[in-house]
């Protein structure tokens, strides 16, 4: 993997992250929310992928959840595992709450990342999260909506490779309206204390 390439698409949610943050300071001052909100500056959540059962899945089906999205891929060496890992946290912190929760973890590597080898991969770190994939265009155009970005790097020996992508997490509420967006610096706190305000009121204020 090139490191220069790979922390340039990290950095990306950080950027954005951070002109959201001053058009937030333009709107008001003062957020009972601690994560960076995207409401009006995102589109609400849409897909037809294919979930990891095999079957056809929509945004519809998850009305009435709040839903975290994230793009990623199963052989990924680093930030994935590690992201699912915290996500999972803080689904444990939520108690009960969890159940109205889903993990929607978007893959970007569709050539190896099989409804099947999906289905093995998230149940591994949360029974609430839900591995989707679909055809490449459809995965791309998804990714493109969302302002996320992935590129395939060069196979190494033995034919193997990795996927550079970005690693922002998208929140949206039960009516499938961005709300919030997570980067990997904000902490299990900081999502758990989000994530209840929409649980418990709704839509942030």
């Amino acid at each position: 993997m090139k490191p220069l390439r790979r922390v340039s698409l990290l950095l990306l949610p950080c950027l954005f992250a951070c002109s959201l943050l001053l058009a937030a300071c333009q709107r008001e001052q003062s957020l009972p929310t601690q994560l960076t909100r995207i409401d009006g500056h995102m589109p609400d959540l849409d897909f037809h992928l294919t979930d990891d059962a095999g079957k056809p899945a929509s945004a519809a089906d998850y009305r009435g959840k709040l839903t975290l999205l994230y793009f990623g891929y199963t052989h990924c060496p680093d930030v994935c595992p590690l992201t699912l890992a915290h996500l999972h946290e803080v689904m444990q912190q939520l108690g009960a709450q969890a159940d109205q929760v889903r993990i929607l973890f978007v893959t970007v590597d569709p050539a190896r990342d099989t409804p099947a080898v999906m289905h093995q991969y998230v149940n591994a770190f949360d029974k609430r999260a839900v591995g989707l994939t679909g055809s490449a265009a459809d995965i791309e155009a998804l990714s493109k909506r969302y302002r996320s970005a992935f590129t395939r790097e060069p196979d190494q020996a033995g034919g193997g490779y990795d996927v550079s992508h970005s690693s922002a997490i998208y929140i949206f509420d039960r009516d499938g309206k961005a709300q919030l967006l997570a980067t990997p610096a904000d902490t299990q706190d900081k999502l758990v204390h989000d994530l209840h305000l929409l649980l418990n009121a709704g839509s942030p204020p």
